[in-house]
């Protein structure tokens, strides 16, 4: 298990756990980031990440991103 931030650009990954506290864990569940789901980085931008999740295009913050276990 790895933090979503040290994903390989373009590889899908399994979503294996969103950390962090409740409100951030419910606001990153309620973007599609949810246990078992597949996410796709498409790209960093200083420290920033853009991924597919569920069909959308989501730029999320590093901090966000680190919680993020695939």
């Amino acid at each position: 298990m790895m933090p979503l931030t040290l994903a390989e650009v373009g590889e899908a990954q399994i979503i294996r756990k969103v950390g962090g506290k409740p409100e951030v864990r419910t606001h990153l569940e309620n973007l599609g980031f949810v246990a078992g789901g597949t996410v796709t980085v498409i790209n960093t931008i200083g420290g920033n990440v853009i991924v597919n999740v569920k069909e959308s295009r989501i730029a999320i913050s590093r901090e966000m991103a680190q919680k993020i276990m695939v």
